[in-house]
């Protein structure tokens, strides 16, 4: 057994309560807006240290793009986030103030795909098998995507429930429209490297068909920096 408490061994202090959560659920309205031409410009982060302007732009795996032709469009929020030694998780909401509509935790620690940011462009696509014109089932429904970075196949991005470390993060970042850079980690097994990191951006949803949809990263400026375009494709 442990020492107990004294004026030499005094009690750990206790955890800090949670943050009171004041996200609020999403619209169910779809919005639309007619079909046109998504420019995605750079640097939505200069703050962010890692980042270097954008270079050559990879080409999907097996060189397959999703439809081009855009039925629906609509402005989200989009945010990477996670552990430098753990996997980076992706955040959907309608908008910063709401509850995630999706969470996808992806198949790649978020040092690795800081490192990928820092060298250009980078598409993520995550792809699973078509379904039965019959099956319902929406594209962001999906549970488990192969994902490819760059063309390069690194593994499966599995769709899960928002827990209570994802709504923390959403919650503290309500006021944060686009930007980068560090939270103070709730996981003490993280140790030195505790510090959880986001990237936070505007995308526009581009829906192509039933079995594709493209998220485009958005900057208000022109100048040099990263460039991310996610694809989601039942194939």
């Amino acid at each position: 057994m442990g020492d107990a408490p004294g004026p030499s061994n005094p009690p750990p202090p206790p955890p800090p309560p949670p943050t009171a959560l004041t996200l609020v659920q999403p619209s169910t309205k779809k919005r639309s807006k007619p079909s046109k031409v998504f420019r995605v410009f750079r640097n939505v982060f200069r703050s962010f240290p890692i980042i270097t302007p954008a270079c050559k732009f990879p080409s999907l795996p097996s060189g397959r793009l999703p439809d081009s032709k855009v039925i629906a469009g609509a402005r989200i929020t989009g945010t990477l986030f996670g552990y430098r030694k753990g996997r980076v998780s992706l955040s959907i909401q309608e908008n910063s103030r709401t509850l995630p509509t999706l969470v996808v935790e992806l198949a790649m620690q978020t040092h690795i795909l800081q490192k990928e940011m820092s060298l250009g462009m980078v598409r993520i696509a995550l792809e699973c098998d078509k379904r039965d014109d019959k099956d319902k089932t929406e594209l962001m429904e999906e549970p488990l995507w192969s994902m490819f970075c760059n063309g390069k196949k690194i593994g499966y991005g599995v769709k899960r429930e928002a827990s209570e470390e994802d709504l923390h993060v959403m919650e503290v970042l309500k006021a944060v429209s686009m930007g980068a850079g560090v939270l103070p980690g709730r996981s003490e097994v993280e140790g030195p490297d505790g510090e959880l990191a986001y990237m936070r951006a505007h995308f526009d949803r581009v829906v192509g068909s039933r079995d594709s949809e493209t998220l485009y990263m958005l900057s208000p400026d022109g100048n040099n920096g990263p460039e991310l375009s996610i694809f989601f494709v039942r194939v």
